[in-house]
């Protein structure tokens, strides 16, 4: 029997969990074909009331449990995820229209990975004795936040939405998950059934596959202290004053414009490829993704006719039946979307050296060069399979350029001398830097964030980040006797 034995997860309870809810049933969509993979259940925000209830209730036992009973949750967990990899990942190729090393990634080297650590994030020191000029013992200890809400959306639904469940749940909080209703099964069902497997108790992880009026609920909700989002910015800029109201904290991971810086002393060949993967993997819909190849102008001509080679060699289509470079996007809004900044690029003056065409949902790789420094694909995120190329004389130039935006996740710089790629980075601010690598890049051991538009700095990923993210930290003193006082 399949791991995900089922096609309708209409009102479906695992025994860790609460998976979707009371409102209309809707089809998961495969966006390369068009059809139906099973029916889901909408949540509603009564369905969100409900679950944060159950929430409650339940995580007061699960954060009193042993840190080793937590950690053998998430290391079986973990351990699912690697045995069933490739049904999940079956799962992450249809219903988002990734490649199927990219859902192989989220899988196990992403959700797998995440659940590992999360289980040795549960045995972490936890707190530090502090210096006191009473007679007393005082020290500060981290307590779990309660119950976390996480918002993941879309683009990789597995890995975005398993980077926060894991070490919160390890950490001894409940979590309601709210995934992206696109990606409700590879980002939702397949969560709930892997942590059933594994053993979690009942009401600690609820599933809430549902639109903006569930995710409002969610950040509204009093009992949900900490909200961790990945999105975009300005639907992050709205859940952000939404959750000031209530004084909740909140980790947000937002959109990008990262520059591929790439000098004049770099490996052509291998700068191209790097550029290539950096816009067209996963259909450009990355927020890391290359967004913005700036060349030094000695080389730029070449590196552009270099990459739209490239991108016109490059096999599209369908990711499940073909063996494909790009896949399809989402769904038809995210390609018009893509589509009208390369239009309206190219009416500005930029040069289309490559694709702007599609058929279906799938986006042909696209090269634009000559792009003028107004144009959107220069000014916006574009989350479609796009390289823009504007070139630069010398560093201070590309210094201006690369932190010319409002944007500040990832930074790649090219170059045969790494001491100077260093330097160069010095000068840009940015949450995330590679030297002699693209802009896309993720572990489960590293602290993840941006700055600026792109969110509010590193929140998920490392024992630091992870702790600060959710726990808080309680002062605790402890005296042999009571003491006197002059009352």
């Amino acid at each position: 029997m399949a791991f995900l034995d089922d096609r309708d997860w209409q009102g479906r309870i695992f025994s860790g969990g609460w998976v979707d809810g009371s409102g209309e049933p809707y089809d998961s969509v495969e966006p390369a074909t068009g059809k139906s993979l099973g029916r889901v259940g909408a949540a509603t925000p009564a369905d969100l009331d409900r679950a944060v209830s159950q929430a409650v209730q339940a995580q007061r036992a699960w954060a009193a449990v042993p840190y080793i009973e937590r950690a053998q949750v998430l290391r079986r967990a973990g351990a699912l995820f690697e045995k069933h990899q490739a049904e999940i990942a079956d799962w992450i190729v249809r219903e988002s229209g990734a490649l199927r090393p990219f859902a192989e990634f989220q899988t196990s080297n992403g959700a797998a990975e995440e659940c590992y650590e999360a289980a040795a994030l549960a045995a972490a020191p936890f707190g530090e004795v502090l210096r006191s000029v009473e007679d007393r013992l005082s020290f500060s200890r981290r307590r779990p936040v309660g119950v976390v809400g996480v918002i993941s959306p879309f683009n990789a639904p597995m890995v975005l939405a398993m980077r926060a469940l894991a070490p919160a749940l390890a950490l001894g909080n409940a979590v309601v998950l709210k995934p992206d209703p696109r990606t409700a099964v590879c980002g939702g069902v397949t969560i709930a059934r892997v942590f059933e497997e594994a053993g979690l108790p009942e009401g600690l992880l609820h599933v809430l596959p549902g639109g903006a009026d569930v995710g409002a609920a969610l950040v509204d909700a009093p009992r949900v202290p900490v909200i961790a989002f990945t999105g975009s910015t300005r639907a992050g800029k709205a859940i952000a004053t939404a959750a000031a109201q209530r004084l909740k904290r909140v980790h947000l991971e937002l959109g990008g414009n990262s520059a591929l810086i790439v000098l004049e002393d770099a490996d052509l060949e291998k700068a191209v490829s790097a550029g290539a993967f950096g816009s067209f993997h996963h259909a450009g819909q990355i927020c890391m993704a290359s967004s913005r190849h700036l060349v030094h102008a000695s080389i730029a001509e070449e590196y552009t006719a270099r990459l739209a080679e490239r991108a016109e060699a490059a096999p599209a289509g369908d990711p499940a039946t073909d063996a494909v470079a790009v896949g399809p996007m989402i769904d038809e809004r995210q390609l018009q979307a893509a589509h009208s900044v390369v239009t309206d690029s190219v009416a500005a003056g930029a040069r289309l050296a490559a694709g702007g065409t599609y058929e279906g949902l799938v986006y042909r790789p696209t090269v634009l060069a000559d792009v003028t420094l107004d144009a959107r694909a220069y000014t916006e995120e574009i989350f479609g399979p796009v390289a823009p190329v504007v070139a630069f004389q010398d560093l201070d130039e590309v210094v201006r350029l690369a932190t010319d935006t409002e944007y500040g996740l990832a930074l790649g710089i090219l170059t045969g001398d790494p001491a100077k790629g260093l330097a160069l980075a010095d000068r840009i601010p940015t949450g995330l830097v590679h030297i002699n690598d693209q802009t896309v890049n993720d572990e489960a051991t590293v602290p993840f964030g941006g700055m600026g538009e792109s969110g509010n700095g590193s929140r998920h990923g490392g024992t630091a980040a992870n702790l600060e993210a959710f726990t808080e930290q309680q002062w605790v003193t402890v005296r042999g006797e009571i003491p006197g006082y002059p009352f």
